[in-house]
């Protein structure tokens, strides 16, 4: 994602209140764009500011039909919480149950650019959730939709930093090269990384599919809203 002239974006959210979306709303209106987030009844109480609120099911796509417009740039967050092996039937019923829908209902209106937040694969471990993901990708490809799918791996962030003890064992994985490209796929990123991938895919809009890895991830700028970050 290279550097363009940002232009005034239509965003279209859902997981506007999970852990990625609601420090990205108010990021993505700082930086000029208009945005509508998806939210569940009984919700509303969680949305961050700088958006237009869309009160609907994420597992309902006609409920949220009409509030997308053909030129939107539709951002898909739904996600379980603090995934863990364990979790196999929430991504089933959460994860793939809510992207069908958000795919499915894009499509049919025509947006004009799909971002989707993935995994880095393969993996040794969380296989259901590497699945789910994998699925939705399809989805996206067989959909046709201009698309950016980001593929992190662990996003450390407040309430989220324990991976951070593994720092020594990644770097010493990194040096040996039987082990040194699984690393940098599986490496981590942080909150405020993934903000600034998800703020370049909205004003660097794909035209076809694009993979954005950890190392890409990783590389984008920080936007000057995100330089003095509490999450950094």
């Amino acid at each position: 994602m290279g550097d363009v002239q940002r232009q005034p974006r239509e965003v279209f959210i859902t997981g506007a209140t999970g852990y990625l979306g609601r420090d990205l709303v108010p990021i993505l209106a700082l930086r000029g764009h208009r945005v509508r987030a998806l939210v569940r009844p009984g919700s509303e109480w969680k949305v961050p500011p700088g958006c237009t609120m869309v009160k609907a099911d994420p597992l309902i796509g006609e409920l949220f039909r009409d509030a997308i417009h053909p030129g939107d740039t539709f951002i898909q967050l739904v996600g379980t919480p603090k995934p863990a092996p364990w979790k196999g039937r929430q991504f089933l019923e959460v994860d793939l149950a809510s992207a069908r829908e958000s795919v499915m209902m894009a499509a049919e209106v025509g947006v004009a650019h799909f971002i989707y937040v993935s995994v880095a694969q393969p993996a040794p471990v969380m296989k259901s959730y590497i699945a789910v993901r994998q699925e939705v990708e399809r989805m996206i490809r067989a959909s046709g939709l201009p698309a950016t799918i980001l593929r992190p791996w662990y996003v450390v962030g407040p309430f989220h930093r324990w991976p951070l003890l593994f720092s020594p064992v990644y770097r010493l994985l990194e040096r040996l090269p039987e082990t040194r490209e699984t690393a940098r796929r599986l490496a981590l990123v942080t909150l405020p990384q993934m903000h600034a991938a998800l703020v370049a895919a909205v004003e660097d809009p794909a035209t076809e599919l694009r993979i954005v890895d950890v190392a890409a991830i990783r590389a984008t700028p920080l936007p000057p809203e995100l330089l003095s970050s509490p999450a950094r």
